[in-house]
């Protein structure tokens, strides 16, 4: 049985082939989910999951990341490009988790990234909670928005296809 948080008991509507999908999982399904690994694996939770439409990505940013060590040493911020890759991480696990467990480890690649904004710098002791929303989906591609958010409020956002490949 795959271990999922004490909050996952509760599921969420089955997704299209009728599996049911958690409405949180843990760093053990989402590894499960999609193949990023340390050190470019990026979120650590997944909650507010809704089959095929949302889910909150929750990222807890540390001094011991280690793009703090070049960027910038005296001053840490996380890469505004590393929080766009958070949010994809954030839709591809959500997509496996709708599409089930034949998609588990399949690649997934950026189509397109649009309108990418940085509203404010994200360091150690933030942590992100990454909202993902589709926008559609069709065949394999699927376009997502995403806001990251630090203390409820807007550091990050954009629009973004994938495709995965099944």
């Amino acid at each position: 049985m795959d271990r999922v948080d004490a909050s996952a008991e509760q599921m969420t509507p089955a997704a299209a082939d009728g599996h049911q999908v958690p409405e949180s999982i843990d760093i053990l399904k989402i590894m499960q989910s999609i193949p990023h690994r340390y050190p470019f694996l990026l979120i650590d939770k997944m909650v507010e999951i809704h089959a095929g439409q949302s889910a909150i990505g929750i990222k807890n940013v540390t001094v011991n990341e280690p793009f703090f060590q070049g960027h910038f040493p005296s001053h840490p911020v996380m890469p505004g490009v590393l929080i766009v890759e958070a949010m994809a991480q954030t839709a591809a696990t959500l997509v496996v988790m709708t599409l089930g467990a034949a998609f588990e480890g399949k690649l997934v690649y950026f189509m397109t990234i649009e309108n990418a904004k940085f509203r404010r710098p994200v360091g150690p002791g933030d942590q992100l909670r990454i909202h993902v929303d589709k926008e559609r989906s069709r065949a394999n591609v699927w376009k997502f928005k995403g806001i990251a958010r630090v203390d409820g409020v807007a550091v990050a956002e954009a629009t973004f296809s994938a495709m995965i490949m099944g």
